[in-house]
This record gives structure tokens, C-alpha cells and sequence, in this order.
């Protein structure tokens, strides 16, 4: 049986790179020259292509990784082909790297999910596969395997980490986690992340040792009440002001520990996490991050979460409840009014999707940025019901991580959600085969008209010939 399911994963991915190849081939016809951030990222891997390792566009953000990689994945086929040097700096074969990523990506997603479903292991074998090709099509992902952007290597290496950290290889798991940093500095919250689970792991053993007059009492059934965030807050700091436990877990996690020692060292020799342009990417406090976030995995979850009984859930937690709704609504309010901030380019650049939502949205009236709280509220709650199998403390590592990667960026950008989206996706429990084929029926609707747009929609900037195309 398994050795089957082996056999069609891989005439699945064959099927999922020809098709990728053929968009591929499509878009880059239609778009031959570098387009938006490929202007910087294309002729600084010509450099690193050509030997000229010490020269370095100041206008770039992220580290070289994406340009290591390509120049030791294409360099080896060049000489292997006797190609000549031109094709070797060409934008589509440096573009052509993020395709091979996207397989890599696929493979990724399907250990990842038969690895964190193991006691489903009797489930279909479709579900397992159908659900790794979904997330793979991932619409935002999916999008930039055609262009030459660090998103698809700087996901393929936080999966790739975080895959070799559930198999208890650390020290594999931090030297990947630093290739994940190589490619966009923030996935250093991610190795934060394969570190808080191994805590999050002796948390919870150490709560089953301690309450086990119960038998039926789990981590993630503590009372959702001040009297149980005073029992979880007294556990941690027990656990964490003991010697002996942070022994035990720094034996383990030190690969971790490593990797941010390194990564703080870094920040204080560049004077800050950005490479270059740091005018216009500074960290800031911009709460609103976090509930953009959730609104939009409560977008793209909907054909595998949402159901009518978790409606009802929510109506009976509003009854139970009513004065902490109140209350996270009362916070929520409090947080756009004194947290927002809005980026120069989400005002300026049409070319991006976001760029409509907060002119269509946002800036529609002065009040509607207060009046979705409450939607924000629900898919808050949503978000958390969906991970309400997992224990307590992991839930709380990975709600610190979300808040990591998304409440510091000014710039409200849907590329920044990817990996906290995919590893939501992750966790959450394996949807039916229905629930699987409507979403990749919802991603490849989206992504087929983010490529029709991208291809067919163009338009011109008064006072420039260069064509604009529509992109996430």
C-alpha cells in the first residue's frame, strides 16, 4: 500500500512540474526582463554568476542566499552542458531555480503531513496526497515559482528545518534554519519556532507528570479562565526557573541556540536585521499585522474549516462568554486605533493586490478599519479552534511566532504570510477528500486569474514605457 501511494506521489509531482513548466515557459515569454524586485535580485545573482562576490546593490534587503544557491545549482549544469556564460546569467534560468524549489516544496509538504498525522496513517492515502498538492498550489507561493523572489527557497528551507526537527535532527534542523535566514532574515523565527517545540514538547510531559490525578486531563484542556492563566503562568515559571528541566532542554535545543547566538551577532555587526534600503523596511509595532493575518487564513481555510457545527461553537461561546468577546473587541479596537501603521508603497505601488484592499477596504471610510474588529475577533477564534487538538504550550510557541513574524512589519505585504499560513494549515486536522478538492478548486481558480491578470491585464504608468503588470 505504501509503496502504491509512493508510486503516485511521484507521477504526481512528474504532473505537477511538467504543468509548472509549461506556465513556466509562458510567463517567460511574456515577461523576458527583470519585473518589480527581479531588478535588484536578477543583477546581483549575474554578479555572483560572474565571480564579483564582493560587490553588493545596497538597495537589497535580504542575505545572498538565493544567489548562493542558484550560482551552485546552475554553475555544476553549465559545465555539465558546456553551456556558454550568457545563459548562465539569463533572467528564465535564474527564475528556473524557484520551479525546482517548488517540487522540493511538494515533497516537503507531503512528509510533513504524514510525519504530524502519524496516528492517521490508516486515513486515505488520497487525503495525505491531495493535501500536500494543495498547500503546494498555495496561491501566494505558487505565484513567485514564476519569478525570481527568495520566497520560494526561504519556504522550502523553514519546512525542510522544521521537517528534520520532528525527527529529532537538531543540528541538521539550525544549520538549515540558517540557509532559511540566508534567504529572508526573518525566518529566524521559525528556528525559534523548531526550538519552541522541543519546549513546548517538555512542557507538556512535565504537566502530564505533574496532573496525574486525572486521567483524562490534557494540556490543552486547562479552564480558559483567570484562574487558569494563573495555574499555566505559575507552571511555566516553575519549569522555567528550574535548572535542571533548562539543562535537560538545552542538551537538546543548543543547535537553536547556536543559530540565534549567531543571527544576534550578525544584527549587531550590520547595525540592524535589513541589508540595505532600511528607510524603508523598519521593524515597528504594527499590531493590525496580526489581525490581517488571521483574516486571511480564515480566507483561504474556509473550504477545510469552516462548518456549520463550528458555527455553533462560536454562538455558544458567545452566550458562555460575553464579557471576554466584549473585552478581546474592546482590545482590538484600541490596538488599530493606536497601532496602525501604512506603508509609503501600500499607498503608492498599484501594482499589488494589497494596494486595492486598503483602498477598496480600508480607506473606504474613516471608520471601516474599527468596524471589522469583530470579524477579527471570529477569526481569532477560529484560527484557535481549528488548532484545538494541539496541546496548550504548542499552541502558545506558535501564536508567539505568528505575532514574531507579523506585528514588526510596517508594510502589509501577503508574501510575509506564507509560512505562518502553511504551518497553520499544517496542524490543523486533515480535512475530508471533499473539503481537499474544494480548496485546490479554490486555489486554482485564484491562481488562474492571478496569472491571467499578471499576463493579459497590463497597463503603463503616465510618463513611463515600461509595462505594469498586477501581482499579489
Amino acid at each position: 500500500m505504501e509503496r502504491f501511494e509512493g508510486y503516485i506521489f511521484t507521477a504526481l509531482c512528474s504532473t505537477n512540474f511538467l504543468i509548472s513548466c509549461l506556465l513556466f515557459s509562458k510567463i517567460t515569454r511574456e515577461q523576458r526582463e527583470p519585473y518589480m524586485d527581479e531588478i535588484f535580485h536578477v543583477p546581483q545573482a549575474q554578479k555572483y554568476c560572474h565571480g564579483k562576490f564582493n560587490e553588493w546593490d545596497p538597495m537589497i534587503t535580504t542575505l545572498p542566499g538565493l544567489y548562493l544557491v542558484s550560482v551552485g545549482v546552475i554553475k555544476p549544469l553549465v559545465w555539465l552542458a558546456d553551456l556558454t556564460g550568457k545563459v548562465v546569467c539569463s533572467t528564465a534560468m535564474l527564475r528556473f531555480v524557484n520551479l525546482l524549489f517548488n517540487s522540493g516544496n511538494l515533497y516537503l509538504l507531503y512528509l510533513l503531513t504524514c510525519k504530524l498525522h502519524l496516528r492517521e496513517k490508516t486515513k486515505s492515502a488520497a487525503r495525505r496526497i491531495l493535501s500536500s498538492l494543495s498547500l503546494s498550489t498555495f496561491p501566494v507561493l505558487y505565484f513567485f515559482n514564476f519569478l525570481y523572489y527568495t520566497d520560494a527557497g526561504a519556504t522550502f528551507f523553514v519546512l525542510f528545518a522544521y521537517l528534520m526537527t520532528l525527527y529529532g535532527c537538531h543540528k541538521a534542523a539550525a544549520l538549515l534554519g540558517v540557509a532559511a535566514m540566508l534567504f529572508r532574515q526573518t525566518n529566524v523565527v521559525w528556528v525559534a519556532f523548531c526550538a519552541g517545540t522541543l519546549l513546548a514538547g517538555q512542557l507538556d510531559e512535565a504537566w502530564r507528570t505533574d496532573h496525574t490525578k486525572k486521567r483524562d486531563e490534557r494540556p490543552s484542556q486547562v479552564p480558559l479562565s483567570l484562574a487558569g492563566a494563573r495555574r499555566v503562568t505559575h507552571f511555566l515559571l516553575e519549569f522555567l526557573l528550574s535548572p535542571a528541566r533548562m539543562g535537560a532542554l538545552l542538551a537538546v535545543a543548543w543547535p537553536y541556540a547556536a543559530a540565534g547566538a549567531g543571527f544576534l551577532a550578525f544584527v549587531a555587526l550590520n547595525g540592524g536585521i535589513v541589508a540595505g534600503d532600511r528607510a524603508s523596511h523598519e521593524a515597528c509595532l504594527n499590531a493590525p499585522q496580526l489581525f490581517y493575518f488571521l483574516s486571511f487564513a480564515l480566507c483561504f481555510s474556509l473550504p477545510t474549516t469552516l462548518c456549520r457545527h463550528r458555527l455553533l461553537r462560536f454562538l455558544q461561546a458567545l452566550r458562555r462568554k460575553p464579557l471576554l468577546f466584549l473585552l478581546l473587541a474592546a482590545a482590538g479596537l484600541l490596538l488599530v486605533w493606536n497601532f496602525t501603521r501604512v506603508h509609503k508603497y501600500l499607498l503608492a505601488d498599484n501594482r499589488h493586490y494589497t494596494f486595492y484592499v486598503w483602498q477598496r477596504l480600508f480607506q473606504r471610510h474613516a471608520l471601516a478599519r474599527y468596524l471589522l474588529v469583530p470579524a477579527y475577533v471570529f477569526a481569532g477564534w477560529h484560527f484557535l479552534d481549528s488548532l484545538r487538538s494541539r496541546s496548550l504550550f504548542w499552541t502558545l510557541a506558535f501564536l508567539v511566532c505568528v505575532l514574531g513574524a507579523t506585528v514588526p512589519q510596517k508594510l502589509l505585504e501577503f508574501r510575509y504570510f506564507i509560512v505562518p499560513y502553511l504551518m497553520y494549515r499544517l496542524h490543523a486536522p486533515l480535512p475530508s477528500l471533499p473539503r481537499l478538492l474544494l480548496e485546490l478548486a479554490l486555489h486554482g481558480l485564484v491562481n488562474a486569474v492571478t496569472l491571467y491578470l499578471f499576463l493579459a491585464k497590463t497597463f503603463l504608468w503616465p510618463g513611463s514605457t515600461h509595462t505594469q503588470r498586477f501581482m499579489w
